[in-house]
């Protein structure tokens, strides 16, 4: 058998089996093959070629044994399952069975140079080399070669290495550095010290810096110096593992220009997964964040826009002597920032308050105009002295008026007479209104159910309540108690309870409403409905009051005459006497002349003003009218509106009442 004396390196290329020209001597053949591959010669093996079928066989890579014509000789296990051959199939056949057909000229050329250059040529070495198994595919290879020196002449030994893993890993590996690269985001790596390790062309293009400024640098640099101990703080979160998504922050530029950028940065690992360094991706947001600031600004000016509007068609409330009040109004914190809430207070003279609330369902500008529109005719409707029944039965003939399809409108109306301590309401469909009497809790006054204006054919129905002085009156909109994820009735419980708590004494009502809002609105920024809240706390008591009944005769008029002077005699009223006296015989005698008895008067006074009222049983109200100059009547309404401070007349249920008052 021949003896190998080998100069061996394993590793190389399927296109370098080639061997040299053999010195064997002629007829020197290679007999049948033994299992590792050899073909043996009578002689038994020697120890040492033992030693080397072991050696071969323990080979982690493919080896193939040819001669220096390229027949193989030799092959170990790993080749029969690197190939899919059995050695039998491989033994005694050019090695170009194991290269694809279109490498075979261009292996030949190969075995001739290496002929001329025989050296051991380590695995890899540069060569793109594919290796071809029996069932036609083609994979990636290494070859390494070794020249063997034998007895019988040179053979060659090439170690075989499937490379198609490492192949795949490498293509990978450059498919995402060309994403890199390529990416519009700035892209760098470094250190858990913060020294920068990659910089790609984008963070190049972002920074205006080149890769060769700023490799080992660290990354501090790219920060305002205000901001460097951010730069710290983002350092330790990733050192602990944690990825830091789309954080905003200022970075600077080579020029000294500031951008807005968003940072996403995630922490790379060693293999045993220590944290080693960090990567980032930032974005320039600059164009974003000055796109946002000019919509804030449009938005503001619009809200503020909306907000204006609101107010104006809203109106301002005037603020009437003797009652105290303290209102809240929140837009909806979602859209246009306008709807359909509002209130009202309307001074109905006598010692009289109208409070007028409402909403109009939805929201937006449809919403607000309707509620305009109903805002000012429930105010000159008031003004008339109607009662809230028939404000009400006006309201909804409005509504349907207006041609709105589908329109609702929750509305309460409500008279305080402070002088019986007094308040007649009506409620179209709205929520509760609550009592708040200090020391005594709150509750929801007693209201017929009457159906949202809008709805058509009903006939409204009020109701009165004695309230005693001091006790404050609680009107709200739905926003204050329908918010989502809460039950309507649980917040109108909770109302009751916080106002109850509140109540105990005579709070400042300003205070109160914030207390209020604060509880059932706890997020002030998060609530998608208009707000309305008003308190309003009855008046004083007058100072005194007196009521006489008399018939419908002329003899009522002197003695209605006396009974005034002997009632401001009493209160030391003497300043405005003959005048209320001169007044209250035209109204008396008017109520006689043109009206049903019985006939009752009722004066009051406060710290401020004295009231007189003249109640009868006609329904027809009298109208100021020019007399002629040898009339004996028509004058009297003119002298009322021309000597008292204020008057007026309302119809009643059983009549009307003219009244006019006079300052003290």
């Amino acid at each position: 058998m021949a003896r190998f004396r080998a100069n061996s390196t394993p590793g190389a290329d399927m296109g370098d089996f080639v061997g040299s020209h053999s010195t064997r001597p002629a007829g020197t053949a290679f007999r049948e093959p033994c299992r590792c591959g050899t073909r043996l010669d009578e002689a038994a093996p020697t120890e040492v070629e033992e030693r080397f079928r072991g050696l071969l066989e323990a080979a982690p890579d493919a080896m193939v044994i040819v001669d220096d014509t390229g027949t193989i000789k030799l092959v170990n296990a790993q080749t029969e399952s690197l190939f899919g051959y059995r050695r039998e199939e491989l033994l005694g056949h050019p090695v170009e069975i194991l290269v694809p057909g279109r490498f075979h000229t261009h292996h030949t050329q190969h075995r001739d140079n290496y002929a001329n250059n025989r050296q051991v040529r380590p695995m890899g070495a540069g060569l793109e080399l594919n290796g071809l198994r029996k069932d036609g595919t083609e994979f990636p290879v290494e070859i390494s070669l070794s020249p063997l020196e034998t007895t019988d002449g040179l053979l060659l030994s090439a170690a075989v290495r499937d490379v198609s893993d490492r192949k795949a890993a490498e293509e990978r590996i450059n498919e995402l550095a060309g994403l890199v690269e390529s990416s519009q985001d700035a892209i760098l790596a470094k250190t858990l010290d913060g020294d920068i390790t990659y910089w790609n062309t984008a963070a190049q293009r972002l920074y205006g810096y080149v890769p060769a400024e700023v490799m080992g640098r660290h990354v501090s640099l790219l920060a305002p110096s205000e901001h460097r101990d951010e730069i710290d703080t983002l350092m330790e979160r990733l050192g602990s593992g944690e990825k830091v998504e789309h954080f905003e922050a200022l970075r600077l530029t080579r020029s000294g220009e500031l951008l807005d950028v968003d940072i996403t940065l995630w922490p790379t690992r060693a293999a045993d997964g220590t944290v080693v360094g960090a990567c980032a991706i930032v974005r320039d947001i600059s164009d974003r964040k000055r796109a946002e600031a000019e919509l804030t600004a449009l938005y503001e000016q619009q809200r503020h826009i909306a907000l204006t509007l609101q107010r104006s068609l809203m109106g301002t409330p005037p603020a009437i002597p003797g009652l105290s009040t303290a209102s809240r109004y929140r837009p909806a914190t979602q859209g246009a920032g306008v709807g359909g809430d509002w209130f009202d207070l309307i001074p109905l003279g006598a010692g009289r308050v109208g409070v007028l609330i409402g909403d109009v369902m939805g929201r937006g500008l449809e919403a607000a105009a309707v509620m305009g529109q109903l805002r000012s005719a429930a105010h000159a409707l008031a003004k008339t002295g109607m009662q809230p029944r028939q404000l009400m039965q006006a309201l909804d003939a409005c509504v349907a008026d207006l041609d709105v399809p589908d329109q609702l409108v929750t509305c309460c109306y409500l008279v305080i007479a402070s002088d019986a301590g007094q308040v007649t309401i009506c409620s179209a469909g709205h929520l509760p209104t609550l009592v708040a009497t200090p020391g005594d809790g709150a509750r929801a006054l007693p209201v017929p159910v009457n159906a949202p204006l809008g709805v058509g054919g009903v006939l409204y129905q009020q109701s009165s309540a004695v309230i005693p002085a001091g006790a404050t009156l609680v009107l709200y909109t739905d926003g204050l108690i329908e918010t989502p994820g809460s039950d309507i009735e649980d917040q109108l419980t909770k109302l009751t309870t916080t106002l109850s708590r509140l109540f105990t004494a005579a709070p400042d009502l300003e205070a109160a409403a914030d207390h209020v809002l604060t509880a059932l609105l706890p997020d002030a920024e998060s609530h998608n409905d208009d707000v309305t809240l008003l308190l309003a706390r009855l008046p004083d008591a007058p100072l005194a009051a007196v009521t006489i009944a008399l018939p419908a005769v002329p003899d009522s008029v002197p003695e209605g005459r006396a009974f005034l002077g002997k009632a401001l005699t009493s209160w030391d009223c003497a300043g405005p006497a003959d005048d209320a006296r001169l007044l209250l015989s035209e109204v008396l005698t008017n109520a006689v002349q043109h009206a049903q008895g019985p006939i009752r008067v009722h004066v009051c006074r406060t710290a401020t003003d004295l009231t007189v009222e003249v109640s009868d049983h006609s329904p027809h109200l009298p109208q100021p009218r020019p007399a002629a100059e040898d009339a004996e009547s028509g004058r009297g309404l003119i002298l009322v509106r021309a000597l008292a401070d204020d008057w007026g007349v309302r119809p009643t249920d059983e009549g009307k009442t003219t009244w006019f008052t006079l300052g003290l």
